[in-house]
């Protein structure tokens, strides 16, 4: 979809953009970020020729950008910046039809549009449609701005920065907009912002840039899981993944070495293994490490020690699969009221463990390396 070559900036004699390639596939939602002057807007002008490289080329759909009409190419493609850029005296339906008229399309199209991405980005079209800029609140006006991008029907949409001078409030809402269109419309969307939680929350990957250059480049969880050095670690907060446990999936928390036997096994040998390894648990797997049952010290304790394990385990486990993420598995664990839960794989085959006692150890390991830190 998008496609940067070998991209360099100048000015003067400092290096804005350090050879910068990156590929950015259709319907991806792309946040860069990283600190002041690092060259992030400067990559989002360029896509629209807002900001002209010294050498590299940009593509777009497969084709030079350098050689494509400036006026065309801007319009088939959203931007919003920061202060919306509205036309003042133009109304709300005035600005976000400019583009579409000017481009020529169907008039009763383009009526329709407006109306739908009114709706979209939570603004009733017959309270609003024809009121001015001015008569609206920072927050209306944005998201005025960000339906003006989408109405161009372009399939790329740029926007630096839109929700930074908003109150925190309003911009939590216009982020879940946002992510709602995009989702809906499956738009392609670069985006600039200083903010990793707002990169967390929006991007499904993250450029991190430094003095030009990529630093890391991936999806929120691996960055946040695995930071590509210490500058990344300590731009991201350390220990974030914490804040994020949507991000936490359950092969992150879970004890990766549950004590297995298998159904032949008979009570007495049940529990001495449960003693060699001080477990109150065993997880009963076959040959090929399919979960089959489980069983606890206090189910067999009293139970004839020549009984076989097969015959007495427990047969209808509740589990979870190895992409829970930690609110689901503490849901899970909560709603059939168990202390413990086995992870397992797309074929049922046993991955590991998770006990309440193994969520405390983790979360305490991580408390206590954050006062470390601190």
């Amino acid at each position: 979809m998008i496609q940067f070559k070998n991209i360099q900036k100048k000015y003067q004699s400092k290096t804005i953009i350090n050879d910068f390639s990156l590929n950015i596939n259709k319907g991806e939602f792309i946040v860069f970020i990283g600190p002041s002057g690092c060259g992030k807007t400067t990559l989002l002008k360029m896509i629209n020729k807002l900001v002209q490289p010294n050498s590299g080329k940009i593509f777009v759909n497969g084709t030079d950008i350098s050689t494509v009409n400036t006026i065309e190419l801007r319009r088939n493609i959203g931007y919003v910046i920061q202060h919306t850029g509205l036309f003042p005296h133009m109304s709300v339906k005035e600005n976000i039809e400019l583009i579409p008229k000017l481009k020529e399309e169907n008039p009763n199209e383009i009526s329709k549009r407006t109306e739908d991405l009114l709706n979209l980005v939570g603004l009733d079209s017959k309270e609003y449609m024809h009121r001015l800029p001015t008569e609206l609140s920072g927050g209306q006006q944005q998201r005025i701005g960000v339906a003006r991008a989408f109405a161009t029907n372009s399939d790329i949409i740029l926007m630096d920065e839109p929700f930074s001078a908003l109150d925190p409030v309003t911009r939590n809402s216009l982020q879940e907009e946002l992510f709602q269109m995009q989702k809906e419309l499956n738009k392609t969307i670069v985006f600039v912002t200083h903010d990793m939680d707002e990169a967390i929350k929006l991007g499904d990957k993250i450029c991190l840039l430094k003095d030009g250059n990529i630093l890391q480049f991936d999806t929120p969880e691996k960055i946040l899981k695995n930071p590509a050095g210490d500058f990344v670690e300590n731009f991201i907060g350390k220990k974030r993944i914490w804040n994020n446990p949507e991000f936490l999936k359950a092969k992150d928390i879970m004890i990766q070495d549950p004590v297995m036997i298998t159904p032949k096994r008979n009570v007495l040998q049940a529990i001495e293994i449960m003693k060699d390894h001080k477990v109150d648990s065993l997880m009963i797997t076959d040959k090929s490490n399919t979960l089959l049952g489980l069983v606890t010290l206090k189910s067999i304790k009293l139970t004839d020690r020549n009984f076989i394990i097969e015959d007495i385990m427990e047969h209808n486990l509740v589990t979870v699969d190895e992409d829970y993420n930690l609110l689901s598995v503490l849901k899970t664990m909560n709603g059939n009221n168990i202390g413990y839960v086995p992870v397992v794989n797309k074929s049922n085959q046993l991955s590991g463990l998770i006990t309440r006692s193994s969520i405390l150890s983790v979360l305490s390991s991580q408390l206590i390396d954050l006062e470390v830190n601190f």
